[in-house]
């Protein structure tokens, strides 16, 4: 887990649970790749429903 972590993130698991600063700015690019992919996919839904 640590290692992916770090892979997707650039921070390790054990860096992440101790620092808060880091914690916040890892939370905050996971939701905006979270809103982007829901856009993704809402934008591909309405190409196919068409």
């Amino acid at each position: 887990m640590e290692k992916a972590m770090h892979q997707s993130r650039g921070v390790g698991y054990t860096e992440y649970s101790q620092n808060l600063e880091k914690r916040i700015k890892v939370e905050k690019e996971r939701e905006r790749e979270y809103k982007e992919s829901r856009r993704v996919v809402a934008e591909v839904d309405r190409q196919v429903h068409r």
